[in-house]
């Protein structure tokens, strides 16, 4: 039997609409989801790995990621539900938990690894007194880990040592304006120290936060506590989505390279080692629950200028009961067996 142009032509159109439908019925199948995170900085790489690996659509979820910096207009559009996860510093979170809005803690982006550092005309911590210190937002872990180690050397913040908010949340950028002498210290991120470095910018590095005993997250989870409880599948979806980018992140170094390079715009080969080492290597925990010592010590730090954080437990700021039922029926203990250990 001949088969004519025109029948081709029919039956190709006919495939397409097919195929079309197919694709349209899948997309449909998925569930939106906004998620928003603070800055764009390594500790990211687990929302970036899952939407590069397409492991949100393996959970039904059809995400959005967009930045919205820490603070006011982050907090507004969880409140509102613009977004529905929020990736910010969870101090943010527990401010606005306190003054009566309904969120939680619902998981990490694991420990952070700060040092302060400052203009190479100061050389030393015990330079500092009558200097002035860059954060970013004020009630930010940022601030509040500044604070810390200003403490920690000795000094009193806002009275021996000045602060800054300088609004600017990566401390790549925070570096740059300090260098003109707009203010002498700064808290910075490994990664960001190792640019600095290979541009030839020099700096004092006056401290470790690890070495003066202060651990902080990087940046937290966060959701409302209606949306945990009224669209339970929708939240849990994406912590295994998450949980999972984690391990395969681990496991599957080209990929994180590949993400890295493709959402931090980095193409230096030693610096895009020094995000694997930092964000992946070092301090990527295999089970992202909240961070319940650093919780704790925010609660500390806010109590005595807020009157609202008296009588607090971390119990009150933090959600764990997905990543609670994930670890019982077994889903870590599944990941940890297709990538290992």
């Amino acid at each position: 039997m001949r088969i004519t142009n025109h029948c081709r032509m029919v039956w190709t159109l006919a495939f397409l609409a097919l195929v079309l439908n197919v694709s349209s019925a899948t997309a449909q199948q998925l569930e939106t989801l906004n998620v928003s995170y603070a800055s764009v900085t390594g500790s990211r790489i687990p929302l970036w790995i899952a939407k590069d690996a397409g492991l949100f659509e393996k959970y039904g979820l059809n995400v959005n990621l967009v930045v919205i910096a820490a603070g006011n207009a982050a907090i507004g559009a969880l409140a509102s539900g613009d977004v529905e996860i929020l990736g910010a510093p969870g101090a943010t979170t527990m401010l606005s938990a306190a003054k009566g809005l309904p969120f939680a803690i619902i998981g990490t982006f694991g420990p952070a690894a700060w040092k302060l550092a400052a203009h190479p005309s100061i050389t030393s911590a015990q330079d500092l007194r009558g200097k002035t210190v860059g954060i970013s937002r004020p009630g930010t872990t940022i601030d509040f880990a500044t604070r810390r180690a200003l403490q920690k050397l000795g000094y009193t913040p806002g009275n021996d040592v000045s602060i800054l908010a300088t609004g600017l949340a990566e401390s790549n950028k925070r570096i740059a304006v300090m260098l003109q002498g707009r203010f002498d210290a700064t808290l910075v991120s490994p990664d960001n120290l190792f640019e600095a470095e290979t541009r030839g910018w020099k700096l004092s590095i006056l401290a470790d936060l690890k070495d003066l005993g202060i651990i902080t997250s990087a940046s937290d989870l966060s959701a409302k506590r209606d949306f945990l409880k009224n669209q339970r599948q929708k939240a849990r979806a994406f912590m295994m989505a998450y949980c999972e980018a984690i391990w395969y992140g681990r496991a599957n170094k080209a990929a994180a390279l590949a993400s890295f390079r493709k959402h931090m715009r980095e193409t230096d080969a030693r610096r895009l080692e020094s995000l694997h080492k930092n964000y992946i290597v070092d301090f990527l925990p295999p089970k992202p629950f909240p961070m319940e010592d650093v919780i704790q010590a925010d609660i500390d730090n806010l109590t005595p200028t807020t009157p609202e954080f008296r009588g607090k437990k971390v119990a009150d700021f933090i959600d764990k009961s997905i990543l609670l039922d994930l670890e019982r029926e077994g889903f870590f203990t599944q990941l940890a067996s297709r990538y290992g250990k």
